[in-house]
């Protein structure tokens, strides 16, 4: 019986983005793209397809379907998932999808998802680096009635269950669910796996379906934000450091208690 993995992942400003680069439109609240600096994929969400990549060699007949939803998608970009073994990728790419909230995002994914057919687990990474929000795999967990195990840095397939080790600050809780049911996965799971140059061929000779919000079921209406973005900025720190320098560690300990004295801090 065929095993069917379904792989969220999203297109992301680079976080290793100096900060000279990265700047912002604060009249159009909107981050404005560095120049010369390529996207990635999200890293949680490359933790996500090692994931279901594991799974795949452990269990024959397995699927592996990635699939996001944006605007400008760079295809060399967003094919990585296929070099490093996925088997199929599904996009929505529409202009209406340029300002999405995360419940616009969770509707559009869960109306593909719905499009897809049969499933055992989603595997999602545990946030994305740009707004670092985690709303979008708990929303597709909650409209789709779906058990969801999050932080999760191991995964074993069982008969009908799956069961994970899911990180905490002083070690790892273990949860067991019925599937199908979301996942969301830490870099604890494992280093994605680099592409090989015959996955890269391989990736090379697919090509992901590109669907519009009309081609699942929405339109512009459904998509209205219900979360406001208020302002966004640069933080700008105006804060001066002064070094304080004696012959040895005392010295510079009795100029620093001297120094906050003067600034009425001790």
């Amino acid at each position: 019986m065929a095993f069917n993995i379904i792989v969220c992942a999203k297109q992301v400003m680079d976080p290793e983005t100096p900060a000279s680069a990265f700047n912002v439109d604060e009249n159009a609240r909107r981050v404005i793209p560095a120049q010369g600096i390529p996207p990635v994929v999200n890293g949680f969400d490359e933790n996500a397809v090692e994931a279901a990549l594991k799974i795949k060699e452990s269990i024959d007949d397995t699927t592996v379907t990635v699939i996001s939803t944006g605007t400008e998608f760079v295809m060399d970009v967003m094919k990585k998932p296929l070099s490093m073994g996925a088997d199929n990728m599904v996009l929505v790419q529409d202009d209406a999808c340029a300002d999405l909230d995360a419940f616009s995002t969770v509707r559009i994914l869960t109306k593909m998802i719905g499009r897809l057919g049969d499933f055992d687990l989603i595997i999602c990474g545990q946030q994305a680096s740009d707004w670092d929000n985690a709303h979008v795999p708990l929303g597709i967990s909650e409209i789709l009635g779906l058990p969801c195990l999050t932080e999760v840095r191991a995964i074993e397939i069982g008969d009908g269950t799956v069961t994970v080790n899911s990180s905490r600050s002083d070690g790892y809780e273990v949860f067991e669910s019925p599937m199908p049911a979301l996942i969301t996965v830490n870099n604890e799971v494992g280093q994605p796996r680099y592409p090989t140059l015959r996955g890269i061929m391989q990736a090379s000779r697919k090509t992901p379906e590109i669907l519009s919000i009309e081609d699942v079921g929405l339109n512009s209406k459904d998509l209205t934000p219900v979360i406001t973005l208020s302002d966004l900025f640069v933080p700008t720190s105006d804060k001066q450091c002064e070094i304080l320098e004696g012959e040895n560690d005392a010295d510079s300990g009795r100029l620093l208690a001297l120094r906050l004295r003067e600034e009425k801090i001790i």
